[in-house]
Order: C-alpha cells, then sequence, then structure tokens
C-alpha cells in the first residue's frame, strides 16, 4: 500500500517564515497529444489534515482521484490548473510550454504563493525564454525548493498532480467525443497502441505534437 503524502516539508518552510506555500506539479509532458497541464495548490500554515486518501495522481483510480479533486478544491486556500496547448509546444518546446502552464495557472490563483515546492530536479519553472519565440512567457520570482517524488511525498504537490490530472483527463476525453479512432477516452493522448495505430492509419489532427515526428515514431 502506498504511503500518504505528508505536510513535513511544507511545516518546514512555515517555520522559516514562509506564509503561502505552493506544491506544483505537471500532467502530460510525455503525451502524443493534447495539453501539458500544470496544477497548483496553495497551503498557509493553518491548513488541516489533507484528504485522507490523498495520493500522487499516478497511484490513484479515476475514481478517487476525482473524488480527491473535489476535497482539493476545499482543503486549499487557493488553487488552479494551467495549460499550453499542442500547437504551442510545437512553437517553443516542451519546457517553455511547461513555463507557460504555470504563468497561466499562477494567474488564476485568488492567493499568490510565497514560495513553491516543486517536483524532480530540474527547476523548469524559472529561465529565459528565445527572443525568436512569438508566446509571452511572463517571469515569476519565487524562491523554489525541489524535490524528487515529491507528487508521492509532499502533501500539496500531491494535491497538484490531482488536479492538472483531472482537468487535462476530462479535456482529453471531451476531445475523444469528436476523435474517437485515437482512443483518448482511456490513453488520454499518450502514445498505446490504439494510439499509434490511428496515428498511421487516419493521419494527425491539430491537437498532435507534430514537431515529435509522431508518423515516423509510428512506423509510418
Amino acid at each position: 500500500m502506498s504511503v500518504a503524502p505528508s505536510l513535513i516539508e511544507e511545516h518546514l518552510l512555515f517555520t522559516q517564515g514562509v506564509k503561502f506555500v505552493a506544491g506544483v506539479d505537471e500532467v502530460g509532458r510525455g503525451a502524443l497529444a493534447g495539453p501539458v497541464s500544470v496544477g497548483v495548490a496553495v497551503i498557509d500554515v493553518d491548513v488541516a489534515q489533507p484528504p485522507a486518501q490523498l495520493r500522487d495522481s499516478k497511484q490513484m483510480s479515476a475514481k478517487a482521484r476525482l473524488e480527491n479533486y473535489l476535497a482539493i478544491k476545499q482543503w486549499t486556500k487557493s488553487c488552479a490548473v494551467g495549460s499550453a496547448t499542442a500547437a504551442e509546444i510545437d512553437e517553443i518546446g516542451i519546457i517553455n510550454a511547461l513555463r507557460l502552464a504555470w504563468t497561466r495557472a499562477y494567474s488564476g490563483l485568488a492567493i499568490k504563493p510565497n514560495h513553491i515546492i516543486l517536483d524532480g530536479k530540474h527547476n523548469w519553472l524559472q529561465g529565459k525564454e528565445s527572443d525568436l519565440f512569438t508566446i509571452d512567457i511572463p517571469s515569476i520570482d519565487l524562491p523554489v525548493t525541489l524535490k524528487i517524488k515529491a507528487d508521492a511525498s509532499c502533501a500539496s504537490v500531491a494535491a497538484a498532480s490531482v488536479l492538472a490530472k483531472v482537468e487535462r483527463d476530462e479535456y482529453m476525453q471531451k476531445l475523444a467525443l469528436t476523435f474517437p479512432q485515437y482512443g483518448w477516452a482511456s490513453n488520454v493522448g499518450y502514445g498505446a497502441a490504439k494510439h499509434m495505430t490511428a496515428i498511421r492509419e487516419v493521419g494527425l489532427t491539430e491537437y498532435h505534437r507534430k514537431s515529435w515526428s509522431l508518423s515516423s515514431s509510428a512506423g509510418a
């Protein structure tokens, strides 16, 4: 059985004077179609214990994610999800697209964080986009704590992962009504066999990441 994420990392920051901590996580980075989405979950020192069944979104069933999604909305001080489209990923690359999705999530927060806990070992939140891009990526200067597998160990990051996963999955499942041949209702844009077969036989849609040479990877 998986271990529930804790608030240890978050409370350490609170003892250092941080007022609002945000867990941040991304979903859809490795998909072949659809957006990349970034979830943000903001909490403060008075936060209650996290929802009892909260886990990293990858460790939860779709039903459990949805139930926790609703609980997370009540548990956090503020939360949001931002996304960057497949076309934007093609134009500016996946790392800048992640940053773009983050800025969109940040703009949707009613309460802004003072510190970020980010899943992983690479701080993709901060960097310099190319002057060649036509898409503006606002700069947000906040201190960031990087933690590998934070989505499994830190409650705020686990909450962010669930928010992003639920909203992105729902978006892809709606697209599946228009494009049923790709199997997006179940694979939500990742490289499952049905998806790869449809790319070979039907071709690409406007929702595919065309810069990823998908036709070649599908064996076309």
